[in-house]
């Protein structure tokens, strides 16, 4: 009889990151179900709003969402959507759905993820006609190329793949018609923090070398030398969960450096406190009333311990260096 083989450390580390795909999707339903912003498509990856998440979690999600969609947004405004994206470690991700609502997709937009994360998503796509719907839309022929681990039609891609083997992620973004002369957008939210350093300066190396225009928008943790950061990384640890890359989330120059060092042009780095302070006001006025904070301080130190750091390559002078946060 055949028998399973041993989990091994890199295993059981695997696993911890695939359950940070669900807190994310978890907290993202709670926050949209108390009106933090709105995402009708999550409620079909995430049946349950799940237990209540305290004010300053919503908050952070809230301005996580608009800070990455914000700095999105302008990409496909500036490249008037003729270009790609590329979501890395894209989870149960809405984005694609969002864009097709509003009228705004790129040429393509692909995700990759764990293939078990991958699967799960192709199956709540397959079975739900508010998912499915919008990619046949989309899509010229009668038949969507699908198995297992990868899903493909004219607008969107799904593809099962490990960030840190990038001949293999490269091969299959190809075999689903990857172009490397378009403008090329690559997203990735709290992914390169769980690789070694080594591995993720190769990845956003990679991208910066095949792709000639394009930006590349990473949102993780910052300023985890102090005392707050270390209690973050604690609290990871007891859940077999090793921040494997903890030395770029040093500082926003650290953080910089990752991309200066790889072949990107220009990069900036803020703070999500920073970031905060610089979304629409009205808004943030519309939130901040929806719950009571009693931890204000605790909100700020969340906030000052997250950054979004977007890297540029602009051969085609769109302007995409000039995109970002205006005060």
């Amino acid at each position: 009889m055949a028998t399973r083989a041993p989990l091994t450390d890199s295993d059981t580390a695997d696993e911890a990151v695939r359950a940070t795909c669900d807190d994310a999707s978890t907290c993202k339903r709670f926050a949209t179900s108390r009106g933090y912003w709105t995402d009708p498509y999550i409620q079909y990856f995430v049946r349950q709003t799940g237990e209540r998440k305290a004010p300053e979690i919503n908050r952070g999600y809230y301005a996580r969402v608009q800070g990455v969609n914000h700095l999105l947004d302008a990409f496909l405004q500036k490249t008037q959507c003729d270009c790609q994206v590329v979501s890395l470690g894209a989870g149960l991700d809405t984005t694609f759905w969002r864009l097709k609502a509003e009228n705004t997709l790129p040429k393509k937009y692909f995700e990759v993820d764990f293939p078990m994360i991958v699967a799960r998503k192709i199956h709540h796509i397959k079975t739900k006609p508010p998912l499915s719907k919008p990619l046949i839309e989309t899509h010229s022929s009668d038949s969507l190329l699908l198995d297992g681990h990868s899903l493909d039609s004219d607008r969107y891609c799904i593809i099962g793949a490990d960030l840190r083997d990038i001949s293999s992620l490269e091969e299959k973004l190809r075999k689903f018609q990857i172009s490397t002369e378009l403008p090329t957008l690559f997203v990735s939210e709290c992914v390169l923090v769980y690789m070694t350093t080594e591995q993720s300066s190769k990845l956003v190396h990679w991208a910066a070398d095949t792709f000639h225009t394009a930006m590349f928008i990473n949102y993780e943790q910052v300023n985890m030398a102090d005392r707050f950061g270390q209690i973050m990384i604690e609290n990871l640890q007891r859940r077999q969960c090793n921040l494997a890359g903890v030395d770029v989330c040093r500082s926003l120059d650290s953080q910089k450096e990752r991309f200066l060092s790889t072949g990107w042009e220009s990069v900036n780095a803020l703070d999500m406190m920073t970031v905060y302070s610089l979304l629409p006001q009205d808004d943030i006025s519309r939130i901040e009333r929806l719950e009571f904070l009693d931890e204000k301080e605790l909100l700020q130190q969340l906030l000052q311990h997250y950054s979004i750091c977007w890297a540029v390559k602009d051969a085609l002078s769109l302007g995409i260096s000039q995109i970002g946060f205006e005060a």
